[in-house]
């Protein structure tokens, strides 16, 4: 391992004036958050899609269960890939994708068309740690904390935002529009980028690992696959279980070349560091219980009363249950980099966690009135906020600079694996056992909001174990031009 980045002129053309960080942080996050948006957004509008292209609800679920293989596919690959040949250029070609994406999914004519344009709207998920490199990159050290934690507040709420947004869009205009506005939105992002975002001066050295890159596809596609899809294949089924033992042995592959590989695409080394696994197995624990809560919060609003639970509502008025969540957690992810530098990013990400907690626990024995959602779920988007501000924060501190796209990119990946099993468990306890009517059972929702409040307490407890360090201490450490010496110290010390 080199001792410090290799350092390369930056490759804006001597016409295009360095932008301002402002400018660079508008567009960063502007496509972060379009992105993060396209991940919650056409999911309350599936059933209008199934009607509208005339199709089964297996089938439609392939919008979802493409656009996440693909996000967790391009995520880690292109981080690496940016860290190797420029931030600035990855980025503008993962906004293009997006944008081709959305235009396809736009006009998509079948099913079909859709499930493939999302593929390519998945290659997008290299903007997250795209973003948080430039940032480390190009920011003043004394910036770079507040910065992330604002961007992380940005992809947080967009998330939310999609599930409050789908219905009023869908019922205004028409569901295509879930993707002509995007459209609009990264065209312009992208145009901005290209000609005022700065490349990065900072390159890892060696190339991609292209042998590494195909198996961690492949043990992560053979993993989400059968967890987004067991409820309708069946959890005994031959499809599962060979799924998942194919996903052991291509991640025990995967370990044995990345380990003996001269350039890894994810150096093994830099996961192993104290502060970046104890913070990875946070991001599993919490990204259960939150992605959890973003799936079947909406659901429980719109049983019908008659099921005994439930208030009725359309998947306007659940979004709008939502509009708590969403309100909270980016003001704690904005508050959080200011906090980070006084009680510091690990007490941060212990407290989004706990208040998960807290948030899932009110639910399973006070979800009666909607008012009582509606506070659980404000004080579930506290947590959310803090926590997703702080696991950047984390990461991006504890390893080198030229690693930081590949990973923040496993980061968000591990979140990402965490929610789809919380979700699928999830799904087990509220779909397990089903009314005459066809509706879950209160139980099943009571049941599934305890293990979620389970998911976040561990996720806490977990979170006691990264080393303390303040983010003001981890900036002068780890800042802009921070050597690998360095920044394994402040890592490992």
């Amino acid at each position: 391992m080199p001792a410090c980045p290799r350092e390369k002129p930056t490759l804006s053309a001597p016409s295009r004036p360095r932008s301002s960080n402002r400018v660079t942080f508008a567009v960063l996050a502007t496509g972060a958050g379009v992105f993060s948006l396209l991940q919650s957004l056409i999911a309350p509008a599936l059933p209008t899609v199934q009607h509208a292209m005339h199709t089964s609800q297996a089938t439609v679920t392939w919008v979802m269960t493409a656009y996440l293989l693909s996000a967790s596919i391009f995520t880690p690959i292109l981080g690496r890939v940016g860290d190797l040949i420029g931030k600035k250029r990855t980025l503008v070609a993962a906004l293009v994708a997006v944008l081709v994406g959305c235009l396809l999914a736009a006009l998509a004519p079948n099913i079909g068309t859709l499930i493939v344009a999302r593929v390519v709207q998945g290659i997008g998920g290299a903007l997250f740690p795209l973003s948080f490199g430039i940032i480390r990159d190009e920011f003043d050290a004394s910036r770079v904390g507040a910065s992330i934690s604002n961007l992380s507040a940005v992809i947080a709420a967009g998330g939310g935002l999609g599930i409050v947004l789908a219905g009023p869009i869908v019922a205004t205009l028409d569901y295509r529009w879930l993707f002509w506005l995007p459209v609009i939105v990264v065209a312009l992002t992208a145009a901005i980028a290209l000609r005022y975002v700065p490349e990065s001066p900072r390159r890892a050295e060696g190339r991609v690992n292209w042998s590494g890159a195909i198996l961690l596809s492949g043990w992560l596609v053979a993993l989400l696959l059968p967890l987004s899809q067991a409820s309708s294949w069946g959890w005994g089924s031959a499809r599962v279980l060979g799924l998942f033992g194919v996903a052991v042995v291509l991640f025990a592959a995967w370990l044995v070349a990345e380990a003996r590989a001269e350039h890894p695409l994810i150096d093994l080394r830099i996961m192993r560091l104290y502060p970046v696994w104890t913070t990875n197995a946070t991001a599993l624990l919490f990204g259960a219980g939150m992605y959890a809560v973003w799936s079947f919060l909406p659901g429980f609003a719109q049983t019908p009363s008659a099921a005994g639970y439930g208030f009725g509502s359309s998947v306007t008025g659940a979004g709008l249950l939502m509009l708590p969540m969403l309100v909270a957690m980016f003001a704690s992810g904005v508050l959080s980099g200011r906090l980070a530098p006084v009680v510091g990013a690990k007490s941060l990400l212990v407290t989004g966690a706990a208040l998960g907690a807290v948030s899932c626990g009110l639910l399973t024995v006070w979800h009666g009135q909607v008012w009582q959602v509606s506070v659980a779920a404000g004080v579930f988007g506290l947590g959310i906020g803090l926590a997703f501000a702080s696991m950047a924060t984390l990461i991006v501190h504890s390893v080198p600079a030229e690693q930081t796209g590949a990973a923040t990119g496993m980061n968000a990946n591990i979140r990402t694996i965490g929610g789809s099993i919380g979700a699928a468990v999830t799904g087990i306890l509220v779909t397990g056992r089903l009314q005459p009517t066809g509706l879950p059972y209160e139980s099943g929702y009571t049941h599934g909001f305890a293990l979620l409040t389970l998911l976040c307490l561990a996720a806490a407890l977990v979170a006691l174990l990264i080393p303390a360090r303040r983010a003001s201490l981890q900036l002068r450490a780890t800042g802009a031009g921070a050597d690998r010496k360095e920044t394994a110290g402040v890592a490992g010390g």
